[in-house]
């Protein structure tokens, strides 16, 4: 083997693998995305129980009897789901999942914990909001690839790199011995 061929070699072997190149810029990073998912994730849960005006009147929170489901729901026009979603529409099980889904989901990319769990409750959600939603027929900007697409990446991103150790009770979290003995709880 040539001195080149021996360096390079020499070389490979300590190039790092896939799974440990993370810097520590890249994990800062990882925690502002998983803040910022989680937090749209939260303030849909706060503006549809509190009203603040956003997107909900204070009328129409849920905490004044008000349905996070029924005015979108119902007001579906496109998609082969409409007549499943405008069924739903304001029903006290769909709201329940609704809102109870966006504060666990907003809560636990906030802390850190619990991220398989929230990556796969984030993404089926966005799924069904992108299917009530129809893109397809609905004059979106981009029929494919929007928002609820960009959540549920963000969310799968944030758990599959462990984004809750940096910032976040990530660490503590996978300590504990139920998430020892149940690692989908990671």
């Amino acid at each position: 083997m040539t001195t080149i061929g021996r360096s390079h070699a020499a070389h490979l072997e300590h190039v790092e693998a896939p799974g440990s190149m993370l810097t520590t810029t890249a994990a800062k990073a990882l925690a502002v995305l998983r803040f910022a998912t989680g937090f749209v994730f939260l303030w849909a849960f706060l503006d549809k129980t509190f009203g603040f005006g956003y997107s909900t009147t204070s009328e129409r929170a849920w905490i004044n009897g008000g349905s996070p489901t029924k005015g979108f729901l119902s007001s579906l026009e496109a998609g082969p789901l409409k007549g499943f979603f405008n069924a739903i529409a304001g029903n006290p099980v769909a709201d329940w999942a609704f809102m109870l889904g966006m504060l666990g989901i907003g809560l636990a990319l906030i802390l850190g914990i619990g991220l398989r769990v929230a990556a796969v409750s984030a993404t089926a959600m966005m799924a069904l909001m992108w299917a009530a939603e129809w893109p397809l027929t609905s004059g979106s900007s981009n029929p494919i690839v929007d928002y609820h697409v960009v959540y549920a990446i963000s969310a799968i991103l944030i758990a599959l790199t462990y984004a809750g150790h940096t910032w976040g009770l990530g660490r503590f979290w996978t300590k504990l011995p139920l998430v020892q003995k149940n690692r989908w709880l990671i």
